[in-house]
């Protein structure tokens, strides 16, 4: 951490992770393996836990009237069971065998929505209202989330087939996320994750916080719904491709 360049890193991964919050979901999975180039993985997610907190309180004033309460009450029991099942085996659990896993499903759900629109398949058939598939997307969500802030993918692989208009969408991932960072404060303090230094460097992280929440959400009301998607797409298979690669190494 003393090096100038972490600094630069941290910085850099703070405010991708606050326009991610702002609405373009998938960014800011790329925070804790740009951190984890100067710091251990565990110690990276531990100091971005406290600034996601953070942004999840502006993301949530942002979207306070835009997210859908049907979506979450299917998707959060699960992902609440996710993250126990996390702490609980937290010390078994190979963290290259998770990326692996969030890593495929990145890759996999954007490649069956382009298929869908050249092949004319039926977008979000099977998934669209399906409520047990909704509550294992959130405990997997709730799961990778826990392991290293990853839960996007599994969220977004069941939530964009439900056709909900861009805001609506990007607040219910809000909504989603506040619920799911605030639950994992109590594994994350048991395990000794936040520490003094953690705690530290985010408190001086956190200003930035803010900053990049709300360039996110000004982003997402000034871009038309299908270049949004696109976009979200396009953001969940570089990930995907990101995951794999950090999975396999």
């Amino acid at each position: 951490m003393e090096s100038p360049l972490f600094w630069v890193a941290a910085v850099v991964a703070t405010l991708i992770t606050g326009i991610s919050k702002g609405g373009f979901g998938g960014l800011a999975l790329f925070a804790v393996p740009i951190m984890a180039l100067f710091i251990s993985p565990v110690q990276a997610a531990g100091t971005l836990l406290p600034i996601l907190i953070v942004m999840d309180w502006v993301s949530v004033w942002s979207y306070r009237k835009t997210w859908n309460k049907d979506l979450l009450k299917v998707t959060l029991p699960g992902a609440i069971a996710g993250i126990a099942i996390g702490g609980l085996l937290a010390g078994y659990v190979n963290e290259q065998v998770v990326l692996l896993c969030v890593g495929l499903v990145a890759i996999l759900f954007p490649v069956y929505a382009v298929g869908s629109s050249v092949f004319k398949w039926t977008p979000g058939a099977g998934v669209r209202g399906n409520k047990p598939l909704g509550i294992f997307a959130g405990a997997v969500a709730g799961f990778t989330s826990f392991i290293a802030h990853a839960g996007g993918p599994p969220f977004q692989a069941y939530a964009l087939p439900q056709g909900l208009e861009k805001r609506v969408y990007a607040g219910s991932a809000v909504m989603f996320f506040f619920v799911v960072n605030f639950v994992k404060l109590i594994p994350y303090a048991a395990l000794g994750q936040l520490g003094a230094t953690n705690l530290k460097t985010s408190a001086l992280l956190i200003p930035l916080a803010p900053i990049g929440v709300l360039l996110g959400v000004w982003l997402v009301k000034r871009i038309d719904q299908t270049i949004f998607y696109r976009i979200i797409y396009t953001l969940i298979f570089v990930t995907g491709c990101k995951l794999l690669y950090d999975g396999f190494v």
